[in-house]
């Protein structure tokens, strides 16, 4: 078992203990997934893999709370922040636009990046460093300014 897994699962026992009906929820949720991705393709989920499949959880509850917003459905809303607050507690520490900043362009100096072309090998390089610690979608569009400027 990873440590990530075991930490949630610990997390999970925790929650039952102190009876916070909220916090197991997302909590069985997250676990429930993990064991779902286990099961459909036969493998035992490392680290990594663990901090995708959160980073993906974390991706969904904030596009729902944007929709559940324009919708006017604020309780729906406050109801996904939640699961969000708990799926954070599990992502490593954010990093700062400067971090990042440095990470793309350690990338591209490694990798030789010179335009739009070499987006696809530049991505592969900076994704593993900052999954679960930076929002791909914004790295995605700092990257292109990077290469387009």
């Amino acid at each position: 078992m990873s440590a990530l897994k075991k930490q949630i699962s610990d997390a999970m026992k925790a929650a039952m203990r102190a009876k916070d009906k909220e916090t197991l929820g997302v909590v069985r949720l997250i676990l429930a997934e993990l064991k779902r991705i286990e099961v459909d393709e036969r493998i035992e989920l490392d680290d990594a893999r663990v901090l995708a499949t959160l980073d993906k959880m974390s991706k969904q509850r904030r596009d729902s709370i944007s929709q559940f917003e324009e919708a006017g459905r604020n309780d729906l809303a406050d109801s996904e922040r939640q699961e969000l607050e708990v799926i954070k507690t599990f992502l490593p520490q954010p990093l700062t636009d400067e971090e990042i900043a440095a990470i793309i362009d350690a990338a591209v100096a490694s990798t030789g990046a010179s335009g739009m072309q070499d987006m696809g090998k530049l991505m592969a390089e900076i994704k593993p460093q900052l999954q679960g610690r930076a929002d791909m979608g914004t790295v995605s569009k700092l990257v292109k300014s990077r290469l387009a400027g």
